[in-house]
């Protein structure tokens, strides 16, 4: 059954596992805390505007929020909230019409072309609904495809390490036209993982796969941000998909609106009912 029916469960087990942190914090104190914790990317006042005059769209309006290194972070919010806007320009995928957006130290928006094409590839990590694997090259080829472009040489025990843990080894000569829906996106893991980048933005990484597939692919991030101290921001419409972050915060008509730190499932939809019933 396809995903956009089920929900991925969340074992319990691994919500009693986390550090405490508190539940819920107020929209004014989202990316505003000064944590011992260095950031993997962050921005300051983003807007990003589409259209003139009255026909004018804001989707981003002044938004200012951090993604702490080392953590998982997913991004939640009614449809059109700016969700993915936002995500586009931390990656540098899209410019904002104003405000400041930073990987790390560095600022997007002074980079040249040549620059913020070798941040994208050697930094940054990406994960896409569609899984945008290269149709013609096999699994193998599209994991390393970064490095063979011109990007650092493959580690070769980290290739291994990757491919046994995402459970593809035995998959790796196969054209992405022979690999069901979730073998796609745990290649797409695993080349946005090779590279061991700063940061990865999984944008709905799960939205085409099975509550199954999900799991696996949900699980796979949780353990590479616990495990190998990988950074994640991850853009969802899923309240369970969500769950598997350490912290959520919320989009609601190109705002940040609030965050939560070791959420459930339930938690995250009571918090999106309540901005739907305010409109907030």
């Amino acid at each position: 059954m396809n995903d956009r029916g089920d929900r991925v469960t969340e074992p319990d087990a691994a919500r009693h596992s986390r550090a405490a942190a508190p539940d819920s914090v107020d929209a004014a104190t989202v990316g505003s805390s000064n944590s011992a914790r260095a950031s993997a990317a962050h921005a300051t006042d983003l807007v990003k505007t589409y259209g003139i005059g009255n026909v004018a769209v804001h989707a981003l309006d002044g938004v200012t929020v951090e993604f702490e290194r080392g953590r998982f972070t997913a991004v939640m919010g009614p449809s059109g909230s700016g969700k993915s806007t936002l995500m586009h320009c931390m990656a540098g995928l899209d410019a904002p019409t104003s405000g400041r957006s930073f990987v790390g130290e560095d600022d997007i928006a002074r980079l040249d072309d040549a620059a913020l094409t070798k941040l994208r590839r050697e930094r940054i990590g990406f994960i896409f609904q569609s899984f945008n694997l290269v149709p013609t090259l096999t699994a193998a080829e599209n994991i390393t495809l970064a490095s063979d472009l011109g990007g650092p040489p493959v580690d070769q025990t980290w290739f291994t390490v990757l491919v046994g843990q995402l459970g593809i080894a035995d998959r790796l000569s196969h054209r992405p036209r022979e690999l069901s829906g979730g073998e796609q996106q745990r290649v797409a893991c695993a080349r946005a993982l090779i590279g061991r980048p700063e940061l990865i933005f999984a944008d709905e990484p799960t939205g085409n796969l099975d509550s199954a597939a999900s799991g696996e692919v949900l699980e796979f991030l949780r353990g590479a941000v616990r495990e190998h101290g990988q950074s994640i921001a991850m853009v969802t419409h899923d309240a369970r998909a969500a769950a598997y972050a350490d912290r959520v915060v919320f989009l609601a008509d190109g705002k940040l609106v609030g965050e939560l730190y070791s959420p459930t499932a339930d938690a995250v939809l009571e918090r999106i009912k309540r901005l739907g019933a305010t409109g907030a």
